[in-house]
């Protein structure tokens, strides 16, 4: 693999690349808690929404989407426009080698630039580890700087088997008594790639 990554906002032709990464984690593992594989139309529909607001990126080698990340609405109120929930999935033969970083620290500045300041992890947790979960995620954000702010026990059923799910955060700008408003991505004057 070239170790020179490309990184890029994803675009509504990206659905298909990108569904083909996220597939194997609904149909093999209990790192999602989707029990179905979402239709074309649905994926390149969520990428779309995402835009609208929130960076959607991808990670290119040689042209072929190896992972992709992106935020959404922490929650729909108002007050908690500061705050995002992230996401990001690498293709299974490109885990463990740094790229999945690098796309997730590219993201990171975008939200910097956005003027977000909570970044917040929904993780799934396998109280003992098995087949179609280990918890390398939680350990992957750690190192990364995020903190376990919340533990929910067996919320998530898949598999036959019960996951809990933890909450992790990472501040990445001060809070003060009157914050920058959010710039949506559409607004950005420039991005960091």
């Amino acid at each position: 693999m070239n170790t020179r990554l490309t990184i890029r906002l994803a675009t509504e032709a990206d659905a298909r690349e990108i569904l083909e990464i996220y597939a194997p984690y609904v149909k093999n593992t209990a790192i999602s808690f989707e029990y179905d594989i979402p239709s074309l139309e649905e994926f390149a529909e969520r990428i779309n929404n995402t835009l609208k607001k929130y960076p959607y990126i991808v990670a290119l080698d040689s042209n072929r989407i190896i992972g992709y990340a992106y935020v959404s609405a922490f929650k729909e109120r108002v007050a908690y426009d500061w705050a995002v929930e992230t996401t990001v999935y690498m293709s299974q033969d490109c885990q463990g080698k740094g790229l999945g970083k690098k796309l997730y620290l590219a993201l990171e500045e975008i939200l910097k630039r956005q003027n977000i300041l909570n970044l917040n992890a929904c993780i799934a947790y396998a109280s003992t580890e098995n087949a179609y979960l280990s918890n390398a995620s939680t350990y992957f954000h750690e190192r990364l700087g995020y903190k376990k702010v919340a533990h929910f026990t067996k919320c998530g059923y898949k598999f036959g088997n019960w996951y809990d799910m933890i909450w992790m955060e990472k501040i990445i700008g001060e809070h003060s008594a009157n914050p920058k408003p959010v710039i949506p991505i559409t607004e950005l004057p420039e991005l960091p790639f």
